[in-house]
């Protein structure tokens, strides 16, 4: 009897201890947390690293601890750059935010990141496809549909050079009149589709923020690839040109307008005697 009684005492203190050490790890953890957070504030992202990976350890299931270590992976990530070294922590960021949107899959920041990591080493069409989500779930981001733009954009004039060169031809920004016809119908199968979603992109993050000017200076590059697919056309081509011409002009007075917003907003509650 006196064997059995002590079971459920023994039992009880053995709880209570795992949750004191418990309790104590979170608390480990939190104190790593605002540490990381803290060096990620001061760029130190590696130093962040380390800490967010302690606070996990204490705490595995720390949600903010996963999501601030992806983060400070993401910030590590250099654009454009091939490296092993770099695609590892690429990789570790995306293996982050997935984590992430496993569990809620419209988390809009995973998803935002998820796309911008994606971009960064040049995995364009899944970066598209993580923008269109953002859009799906917020059809307000005017930088969702600037981002698509973007990226058909870029792919279009990757396109573009290409076949230019392949003609002996460098861009000359005006529908490269000189090249041969076979090359025009390749920029027609190749760039037709992007360049009309990009310009349709484009000019839905306009009507959403009238004062974009990157948006509007992507309208004037895009309206430059539709006028190489004119295909000796040249009213179309001069068209093109001219719907070009007129974006850049839009680009150069919203960004003074938002120059002096800018001005404003750092001169707010300063009052000069």
């Amino acid at each position: 009897m006196k064997l059995t009684a002590r079971i459920p005492v023994t039992a009880a203190v053995l709880a209570l201890l795992l949750g004191s050490v418990t309790g104590c790890n979170r608390l480990k953890a939190r104190d790593q947390l605002t540490k990381g957070v803290q060096a990620f504030k001061n760029a130190q992202y590696e130093e962040a690293v380390n800490h967010f990976q302690n606070s996990i350890a204490l705490d595995p299931n720390y949600e903010d601890a996963k999501l601030y270590l992806a983060t400070a992976y993401s910030y590590q990530v250099v654009p454009n750059l091939d490296t092993p070294e770099n695609l590892a922590i690429a990789q570790k960021a995306l293996d982050g935010f997935n984590a992430v949107l496993a569990k809620d899959p419209n988390d809009l920041t995973a998803l935002k990141q998820v796309a911008s990591i994606s971009r960064n080493i040049k995995h364009f069409d899944i970066a598209k496809e993580y923008e269109k989500k953002v859009i799906a779930l917020a059809p307000n981001d005017a930088e969702a549909y600037y981002t698509v733009g973007v990226v058909d954009w870029m792919l279009s004039y990757k396109n573009a050079v290409a076949i230019l060169a392949a003609d002996g031809l460098t861009d000359d920004g005006n529908g490269n009149v000189k090249k041969t016809k076979g090359a025009c119908q390749k920029l027609v199968d190749q760039n037709t589709d992007l360049v009309a979603e990009g310009l349709q992109y484009l000019s839905k993050a306009v009507e959403l923020n009238p004062t974009y000017d990157e948006a509007m200076t992507y309208l004037n590059l895009t309206y430059r690839r539709k006028a190489d697919m004119e295909c000796g056309d040249d009213a179309a081509r001069k068209a093109d040109l001219a719907q070009a011409d007129d974006w850049n002009n839009k680009a150069m007075g919203a960004r003074k307008i938002n120059e002096k917003k800018k001005e404003k907003a750092t001169q707010g509650g300063v009052t000069m005697k």
